[in-house]
């Protein structure tokens, strides 16, 4: 057999720290041969990115690496990292943003690594930045080279640090978490493009990555980890298919799926990871394991056999049992009551700046929300989807009066809504942003960020706060004892919580969800997507749910509006806008969705060419410049009518709804 490329065994990592030494990685080993792809999944926290930094030699001075061997390509890597990073080792960070100097133009930055391994000129090593921008299907190379990162949207952005990273021509791409910032048919660019970047390069890949869909698609072996150790190592399919270890089937469990449609609850992993300062001998998940048993204190070993590994002695006894599922909640859920939101023919644009707008030939102005009407009934759930940029942040702040409309009108539980609401609507309406990191204030309690709707809005004061406070923790599934935290003593998954929790002090109706379960890993997304269920159930919430996860919405909302280019294209009951017919957008959206099980099927999925900032033609529909299935002039001409193939479905669309209906079905169930 020949030797790995990379080949890992026995690696620990310890931080030291005022509490005391973190053993971030206990013992991991990894072995990738030649044009292999393997991923690396776990929770926030697992050791994950630490193993890719180890790989870098990038840890800090409170860091401690040790390791039976640690080689690339026969050296060995604690002495050669340094001079093998950026030259034989190319590396994609998860936010492009952050990984691009934003004082740099793009060309600058490709062309860096030329310049540093290879030697090449820098005039030499820009007309070569030009080419690579250029593989990496940028339109228009050399005016992106010449641009800065701000100037570009987040698919081409991370296409730029691919770009970079591939320079020097290195044998292994290591990828940490790639595509989780970007939306379903970004991603499908990004990951079409590694496939081809592995077939006809060879490139070995080290996927880091909480998308099992994704990791299903590109990697050949799979390394689940779970505290800083091996939980199960082998074959992809294997381990997606019939998992063994009790984590592996926790981290499955967790995902919401959308092949399978809404199902009544998601099954969390319950607790947390352990504390790391105390690692614990016998098995680390064994207090979170709902098939612990004696025995489990001991030591686990990874025990080899059919081509994979498992940390379980009780793996072959228990892989048969199901999975528990959460207790439900002893609640009835009401249909969907009386109209509560009322949006009417509201419009927004925004400028661009005009150095941008030149440099792409665009207009100087931007329709980000062209015409939208959307009515939203009590207790009821709207998904919004659509790719970034096409509006959907835009309207719910829109409908929350957090900006101003051009046009249009909003109505609330009966009521108009002037463009500065009186304070009745402000407490009846709120937000539940993305990420709780920004949306938290650092220097504040979590008592002193929950009293404070209630103290804006007269609700509560004294003991009665305090014991609503209190009230709403035990809510969001917190002890009293989280009263006292800041925001950074808590991890993502409570930190969302809280913003929940904030959002709710005000005993609001309506809720707009902005991308708020992006940030988290499967299990903590699967306690959050429960929580705001029951919150609906239990207090009749309405939610419009903004998100590009179409799986989350899948398994969350009632009816799903598709937007695109500042206007909704398709809307319905989620399973009527979930199969045929649907607008060739939608299909395009859903035919881009990484699902596990469903290998092979990359070759057939509709692919958009362009973004959705490319401007389109002034009349006809929008959709038109992208579109696989168009018409002909009339797409380019004709606004598109509005067809309802049933009741509650419209499809803004020339192609006939009875042709829609013998489009393919893109989420076909994995056998």
């Amino acid at each position: 057999m020949a030797e790995p490329l990379l080949d890992i065994a026995g690696l620990s990592l310890a931080y030291d720290t005022a509490r005391g030494a973190v053993r971030a990685l206990d013992g991991v080993s990894l072995a990738i041969p030649r044009g292999g792809a393997m991923g690396l999944v776990g929770e926030s926290g697992s050791g994950k990115s630490s193993v890719v930094l180890a790989l870098l030699g990038l840890l800090g001075k409170e860091a401690t690496v040790t390791a039976d061997r640690m080689s690339f390509a026969g050296e060995d890597l604690r002495a050669a990292a340094a001079r093998l990073r950026g030259a034989r080792i190319g590396t994609v960070f998860q936010d492009p943003a952050a990984a691009l100097n934003p004082a740099l133009r793009i060309g600058a930055q490709v062309a860096e690594p030329l310049v540093q391994h290879r030697g090449l000129s820098p005039r030499a090593a820009l007309a070569r930045a030009v080419e690579l921008l250029a593989e990496m299907g940028i339109p228009r190379p050399a005016a992106v080279a010449q641009a800065y990162p701000h100037q570009l949207s987040g698919g081409m952005k991370q296409r730029a640090v691919i770009a970079t990273a591939l320079a020097c021509e290195p044998e292994l791409l290591l990828l940490d978490e790639p595509t989780t910032a970007l939306d379903v048919t970004v991603e499908a660019q990004i990951l079409d493009l590694l496939e081809k970047l592995r077939a006809e390069r060879g490139v070995s890949m080290l996927l880091v990555s909480h998308n099992l869909g994704i990791v299903d698609r590109l990697c050949d072996e799979l390394t689940v980890l779970y505290a800083g150790r091996v939980a199960e190592a082998g074959r992809t399919a294997d381990l997606l298919d019939a998992p063994r270890h009790p984590y592996t089937r926790g981290l499955l469990a967790a995902l919401p799926r959308i092949d399978r449609g809404r199902i009544a609850r998601l099954a969390p992993i319950p607790g947390s990871l352990p504390d790391l300062t105390q690692p614990d001998p016998g098995c680390n998940f064994r207090p979170r394991c709902p098939f612990a048993a004696a025995g489990c204190a001991a030591p686990q070993a990874l025990r080899h056999g059919d081509a994979r590994a498992v940390a379980c002695h009780r793996a072959e006894a228990v892989r048969d049992l199901p999975w528990p599922q959460p207790e439900p909640v002893a609640t009835t859920r009401a249909p969907p009551g009386a109209s509560l939101l009322e949006a009417q023919d509201l419009a927004r644009s925004f400028s661009l700046d005009s150095g941008f707008a030149g440099m792409f030939r665009r207009r100087a102005e931007v329709r980000a929300v062209d015409g939208v009407s959307l009515t939203l009934r009590r207790g009821e759930v709207i998904g919004l989807v659509g790719e970034s940029g096409c509006g959907k942040s835009t309207l719910g702040r829109l409908v929350l009066r957090l900006i101003a409309a051009d046009r249009g009108r909003i109505g609330f539980d009966g009521e108009e809504v002037p463009p500065k609401p009186p304070d009745a609507f402000r407490r009846r309406a709120q937000i539940v942003f993305q990420n709780p990191d920004t949306s938290l204030n650092p220097r504040q309690t979590v008592d002193q960020a929950l009293r404070r709707p209630m103290e804006r809005f007269g609700l509560a004061r004294g003991a009665a706060a305090t014991a609503e406070v209190e009230r709403l923790l035990a809510l969001v599934r917190l002890t009293p004892a989280y009263r006292t935290r800041y925001p950074h003593q808590m991890s993502g998954g409570e930190k969302q919580r809280i913003g929940i929790a904030r959002a709710l002090a005000s005993r609001p109706d309506l809720l707009v969800c902005d991308e708020a379960v992006s940030a988290l890993d499967v299990s903590v997304q699967a306690a959050v997507l429960n929580l705001l269920g029951d919150l609906r159930d239990t207090l009749g919430v309405a939610y419009l749910f903004i998100s590009h996860d179409i799986g989350v919405v899948a398994h969350v909302a009632d009816r799903i509006a598709v937007m695109y280019r500042g206007a909704i294209v398709e809307e319905g009951a989620a399973a009527q806008v979930l199969s045929p017919p649907y607008h060739p957008y939608t299909q395009a959206l859903l035919s881009a969705v990484p699902v596990v099980g469903a290998r092979g099927r990359a070759a057939a999925r509709m692919r958009l060419a362009g973004d959705v900032f490319a401007a389109p033609a002034e009349r006809g529909c929008r959709f038109a410049h992208r579109c696989p299935a168009k018409l002909g002039a009339i797409c380019e001409d004709q606004a598109p009518p509005v067809q309802v193939p049933a009741p509650g479905h419209r499809i803004a669309c020339h192609i006939p709804a009875a042709e829609l209906a013998r489009a393919p079905a893109a989420l076909a169930a994995a056998e």
